[in-house]
């Protein structure tokens, strides 16, 4: 291939050629036949169009030229051509280049590399970066979409990075990655793919392979966890790495796998979390945190920082020293970036006082929640309930003074003999037409005994949002009623009086502005309920005074 002089195709006409992955394809592939990666294409790419469109030779030379001035018209028209919604579904986000290069420095730094692995190279990104800071280290790249792979391959070409480059196509989780003499750098973005669109094979192999680091692996968790654990077991003493993710795992629930992973058996060295206000990533929803970690360390602390912006990521060291022994012990990390405060004189933590329950959870809305005074059904069973957040912030002073406007959800009895037989003979319709809709194999019907009883809680006194972007909404419920999993329930441990359930929903609104969660992109908060059990009250007796 022979290069025309640099600006002699317009870059617009360039990137215009590539309109549909037909063309992209082919493109790639223009890029890739003359070079050594060519050799070792997978059958699912050979498979791919291989005819150019609109893009001539001159074009082909273009991209080339825009490859080696550090872009990648490939990736991008990857993005732009594949929609969003079908890539996520192989978590497919492309990097921005801010973090690509603070990454890339940081493992670089560490000393000789033998190997660079990205676990999900996308178009290459990291790989092309690792490959100019470590000319000596080989390139291996991971892809299980051929047509990215494809990409890949053009742009480590493109750039003479093909001959100590190698890719593979399939899943990371299986990849056969021969030993390396040296040291493994495992770099790259994670595929972020929620639980829900995991098989349960793949479930199961998380499982199998957290057992066999002695770890517990939550069924909930994404596409990244599998992806870490997999690091956990190809790496060895010595090796390093980088990894971006969503930020999520340092606090909820199926993130303990990941913690522990990184406080030890990959060797946490630092982790710093993105300010979710900047929405680090252009084309997703999702917040980021970089780890870097040293399979082997012996430090016995990990370095935690929060940065506004991706901009300020820098080398990815300094920030707060926190214990690695502390931080196994800790259920969630991200209070520890500032510290826990201690509640001032004269107050508590709301947990001290009362229980923070979330509602039931219907697994179908759609068949639970119906109208308050639906006839098909016997009123005895229809419980208005707050079935929407709204239906909080819009509340009149804080308070839910009645149920009139409010749906109901159908609340069955475990037993429903109960029933005489003119009521049960609606109930029996209506469940002979939620069996008809499958609504017995859903996932949270299936795990209830009996399918068909919600089980909603008692009237919580208190209830509350808790995710939204903006503060919590606190209200007084006199209406006494229901809800599900859209709010909180603030129960008091002992009974209370009405004044004084009054004046500690006044305190919880004064507070709501300045109470933590845990912040997702976009600067959407979340308040499970151990968090909203930590907001600062005033106590028993302040609240004793205020209500009289």
């Amino acid at each position: 291939m022979t290069l025309t002089e640099v600006g002699s195709v317009p870059e617009a006409e360039v990137r215009e050629g590539l309109s549909c992955e037909r063309d992209l394809a082919a493109a790639a592939w223009a890029i890739t036949e003359n070079g050594s990666l060519a050799a070792g294409i997978s059958g699912r790419e050979s498979r791919l169009p291989r005819e150019l469109g609109p893009l001539d030779a001159s074009g082909i030379d273009g991209l080339v030229e825009l490859i080696r001035g550090g872009g990648d018209p490939l990736g991008e028209a990857f993005a732009r051509i594949r929609p969003a919604d079908q890539r996520r579904l192989l978590g497919a986000t492309y990097t921005p280049p801010e973090i690509v290069s603070a990454m890339v420095d940081w493992v670089a730094g560490r000393g000789e590399l033998s190997r660079v692995v990205d676990p999900g190279t996308g178009s290459g990104r990291f790989l092309l970066a690792a490959g100019r800071a470590c000319p000596q280290a080989s390139l291996v790249g991971v892809e299980i979409d051929p047509l990215a792979a494809l990409v890949a391959r053009a742009n480590l070409t493109a750039v003479g990075f093909d001959t100590r480059s190698q890719i593979v196509v399939g899943d990371y989780r299986t990849a056969a990655l021969d030993g390396c003499g040296g040291t493994t750098a495992f770099l790259g973005n994670p595929p972020y793919v929620r639980h829900h669109q995991i098989d349960p094979a793949a479930k199961r192999w998380l499982a199998d392979s957290a057992a066999r680091l002695g770890l517990h692996a939550s069924g909930l968790a994404g596409l990244h966890a599998h992806f870490l654990v997999a690091t956990a077991l190809y790496a060895r003493c010595g090796d390093l790495g980088s990894f971006v993710t969503s930020a999520e795992w340092l606090d909820v629930n199926y993130g303990q796998l990941l913690r522990e992973l990184v406080a030890s058996r990959l060797g946490g060295v630092s982790v710093h979390v993105v300010d979710p206000a900047a929405s680090p990533f252009s084309d997703a929803a999702t917040t980021a945190a970089v780890t870097c970690f040293e399979v082997g360390t012996t430090s016995k602390v990990i370095r935690m920082k929060r940065v506004p912006d991706t901009d300020a990521l820098g080398a990815l060291d300094g920030g707060r020293r926190l214990d690695r022994q502390r931080l196994l012990g800790a259920a969630r990390w991200t209070p520890l970036l500032n510290g826990t405060p201690k509640p001032p004189a004269g107050y508590v933590e709301l947990g001290e006082l009362c229980r923070v329950h979330r509602g039931a959870v219907t697994g179908a809305n759609k068949t639970w929640i119906t109208d308050a005074l639906d006839p098909a059904l016997p009123s005895s069973v229809l419980a208005p309930a707050v079935t929407r957040a709204r239906e909080l912030f819009d509340a009149p002073d804080a308070t839910l003074h009645t149920t009139l406007g409010l749906l109901a959800v159908i609340d069955l009895p475990a037993d429903l003999d109960v029933f005489d037989s003119a009521d049960r003979a609606l109930v029996d319709r209506f469940l002979r037409e939620a069996r008809r809709q499958g609504i017995p194999s859903g996932y949270v019907a299936r795990h209830r005994s009996p399918w068909w009883s919600v089980r909603l809680r008692d009237p919580a006194p208190i209830l509350a949002t808790y995710m939204a972007r903006r503060p919590p909404a606190f209200v007084r419920n006199k209406a006494a009623a229901r809800h599900i999993n859209v709010a909180h329930g603030i129960y008091p441990r002992e009974p209370l009086t009405e004044a004084t359930l009054d004046a500690l929903a006044v305190a919880l609104c004064a507070a709501a502005p300045t109470a933590v969660g845990r912040t997702y992109a976009g600067g959407l908060v979340k308040f499970e309920p151990s968090e909203m059990a930590r907001i600062h009250i005033p106590a028993p007796e302040m609240l004793k005074a205020m209500a009289a």
